[in-house]
């Protein structure tokens, strides 16, 4: 299937479901709206999984890596190899998202979609192979317009196989280091923000390193002058392998009418250069949560999400989409297994609420 069939067939979420889903709510042995975001929140499921009592049966998180050549420009005080060592810490259980999936119950698929430092043999490894990390944006593009396809590609068949295989909640996760500086300038290209705007700290920068990460964008921006309305071009040309897997995850998440949970800033980003290429994509699309990072607002606005969580966070790896799961499974469970007032046998107010 290619990019452009896969785009044809992705539909907005199913109105007549929603419909459905609000009248059941109102009938619910509760006040009517106590349940607040929750209540909304399952409406939209019932959109995406077309039924007005959704239910929900399985939790991944696609954890996607890959290294950017824009670190040469010293824009993280990591080194690049870090990429590759965390992915290893991935595979042995030990970092955050390991310890916050393992907590909830939520399986991880980890990626190497392009990580420099060639990475062992691993059963639980899952290779794109596009590339030893992406080229020095400040220099020229990313990548190639058929490199950034192949990745979009990837991710898409990745999400139709956890679809396939139960996983209604689809969870975008990352590593690379360097990836806040892409996902800022992609943020900036789609939105149609200054970079000053949409450039944050990343892993810890003071305010003459911002200056400098902040001038590096701006210069890969006037480089490569990406086109904003090509979701594609923007992805070659500033963007990063992992970004473009997880732009893939959410077209391929909303084509199997599953929900697609984002993390944070970088997988927001992947999340614009999906919406760009197909906006219905926002539907099936759930804000787990805020980042600190200031471009993480600015996507969100512009793709009408609301995060649920707001907790400080800013470390990745499909931390805040594991944490935003068990709301996204508890408003789904209350809309579907609650009493209505009439199965109950409980008594409504004169507009049909509870006392």
């Amino acid at each position: 299937m290619t990019l452009s069939d896969v785009l044809a067939r992705i539909e907005p979420i199913d109105p007549r479901a929603q419909q459905g889903a609000a009248l059941r709510q109102e009938r619910l042995t509760k006040p009517s709206g106590s349940l607040g975001r929750l209540e909304e929140l399952s409406l939209q499921l019932a959109g995406i999984l077309r039924t007005e009592r959704p239910t929900i049966r399985g939790r991944k998180v696609i954890v996607a890596a890959a290294d950017h050549g824009v670190v040469a420009q010293g824009v993280t005080g990591y080194p690049q190899e870090v990429t590759a060592q965390m992915v290893l810490n991935f595979l042995a259980g030990g970092a955050a998202i390991n310890v916050m999936a393992r907590t909830a119950g939520v399986e991880l698929m980890i990626v190497d979609a392009g990580v420099a430092t060639p990475l062992p043999e691993h059963p639980d490894l899952r290779v794109v192979g596009v590339g030893r990390g992406t080229a020095d944006m400040t220099q020229g593009p990313a990548m190639s317009r058929a490199q950034a396809e192949q990745c979009v590609s990837a991710g898409i068949n990745l999400a139709l196989e956890v679809a396939e295989n139960g996983a209604d909640i689809i969870g975008a996760g990352e590593m690379g280091i360097g990836n806040t500086t892409a996902s800022s300038a992609i943020t900036a290209v789609l939105t149609g923000s200054p970079p000053r705007e949409t450039t944050g700290r990343g892993t810890g920068r003071n305010e003459e390193e911002m200056e400098h990460k902040v001038a590096v964008i701006e210069r890969a921006l006037e480089v490569n002058q990406p086109d904003p309305t090509d979701g594609l071009d923007v992805l070659a040309k500033v963007s990063g392998f992992e970004i473009g897997v997880l732009a893939g995850v959410v077209l391929g998440g909303a084509l199997a009418r599953r929900v697609v949970a984002l993390d944070g800033f970088v997988s927001t980003a992947a999340g614009l250069i999906a919406h760009s290429l197909c906006p219905h994509v926002s539907g099936y699309v759930i804000a787990s949560h805020l980042s600190v990072e200031p471009g993480h607002r600015i996507a969100l606005r512009h793709m009408g999400l609301r995060p649920l969580l707001d907790l400080n966070m800013r470390l990745g790896e499909g931390t805040g989409a594991v944490l935003a799961m068990g709301l996204i499974e508890a408003a789904a469970a209350c809309l579907t297994e609650m009493a209505t007032f009439a199965e109950a046998g409980v008594s409504g107010s004169a507009t049909g609420e509870a006392e």
